[in-house]
């Protein structure tokens, strides 16, 4: 099973109509019989948005509360992806870090990516479906959310291929795509 990883970034789910983009070239690798597992970012500004809320309600708010709120624009984000894949026609569920699970380590607003439990994923795979998977988030041992910091869409895209040996990994940022070969996810810490 050739699996692909996509990533989009906040600015390339920044509208409704940017997000309609997304899904078509998403449809694209799914029509080259590739299985696709997607990361994405929350809309542009979203994240920004919820930090700026979080300081009007406390100069002091709390990590793990922080972490909760601000890795909720990803999840708007996944649900609109994959809504408009369902519409399409392919079937498609968004996925939050803690459902997964992806499980992390380390401070909130700050840990790392331990591993990823691939079995609800590949069973879905397995199925025809294209998961959505928010990136930047993960769950500790005391099964609460956690964020992986700023970048964190990127890293967590990078782990999940990694944990699938994904033939490749692609960072769908406007103006320029980037990629990441296999070489570059294997040599991931």
């Amino acid at each position: 099973m050739k699996i692909v990883v996509l990533k989009f970034g906040g600015t390339s789910v920044g509208t409704i109509e940017k997000i309609k983009k997304v899904t078509d070239i998403i449809i694209e690798h799914k029509k080259k019989k590739n299985k696709v597992i997607v990361v994405s970012s929350a809309m542009s500004g979203v994240t920004n948005d919820l930090i700026k809320k979080s300081k009007q309600i406390s100069n002091n708010f709390i990590d793990s509360e922080y972490d909760v709120l601000v890795s909720s624009g990803e999840q708007v984000a996944c649900s609109l992806i994959a809504g408009r894949l369902n519409h399409k026609g392919f079937k498609s569920r968004s996925w939050l870090g803690w459902q997964i699970p992806i499980f992390t380590n380390g401070p909130y607003t700050n840990s790392r990516i331990q591993q990823v439990n691939k079995n609800k994923l590949l069973r879905f795979l397995k199925e025809g479906g294209t998961p959505i998977i928010t990136g930047f988030q993960g769950v500790n041992m005391n099964e609460r959310v956690t964020t992986i910091g700023r970048g964190g869409s990127d890293a967590s895209a990078i782990m999940i291929a990694k944990s699938f040996k994904a033939q490749g990994a692609c960072s769908l940022e406007e103006p320029q795509p980037k990629l990441a070969p296999p070489t570059i996810i294997e040599a991931f810490e």
